[in-house]
């Protein structure tokens, strides 16, 4: 992944990176990167801020619809707490914009503040979905309390990715 990008005239650094692996047979998945406006190693203070950011996943095995809706639906279960319930239409239609994804293929998620998420493969873009609010559980899903992998938050958030 490149060390830089700009969006909407503004540049981007990437904060870091990691391998998300699954199931007890460590199955390699994607390598996420994270670009933020504010380069930092603050969980809380990534996600919460109104900056320019976006996640990187490269894809390194094929993923259907079903395992993404299906980790999806887990990721905003952990990350959206409480709120879940104000958030649950754009989760669906988040979820309905993610496509399956090929060996290969690359699914960007970036926050423009005022805007929201939007949603781009390598075949372009997919949708927006507005509100801070959901960008937030959004980037909790990697660096919340409860990410899907310890070694990918600690990789995107600079530190060393096992």
């Amino acid at each position: 992944m490149p060390d830089r990008l700009t969006i909407d005239g503004r540049t981007l650094a990437l904060n870091g990176m990691g391998l998300r692996e699954a199931s007890v047979f460590a199955i390699d998945v994607y390598v996420a990167g994270l670009y933020l406006e504010h380069p930092s190693a603050d969980a809380s203070r990534i996600t919460n801020s109104e900056q320019y950011k976006q996640m990187r996943l490269k894809f390194v095995r094929d993923v259907d619809r079903d395992e993404m809706g299906a980790a999806l639906r887990d990721g905003f279960r952990k990350s959206a707490g409480r709120d879940r319930h104000k958030l649950q239409a754009r989760i669906d239609d988040f979820e309905s914009r993610v496509p399956a994804m090929k060996k290969g293929d690359t699914l960007t998620l970036t926050y423009r503040p005022g805007k929201g998420v939007v949603i781009a493969t390598q075949l372009g873009e997919r949708g927006t979905i507005a509100g801070a609010d959901f960008a937030q559980a959004l980037f909790r899903i990697w660096l919340g309390r409860e990410p899907p992998d310890e070694d990918v938050k600690a990789g995107l958030l600079g530190g060393k990715c096992q």
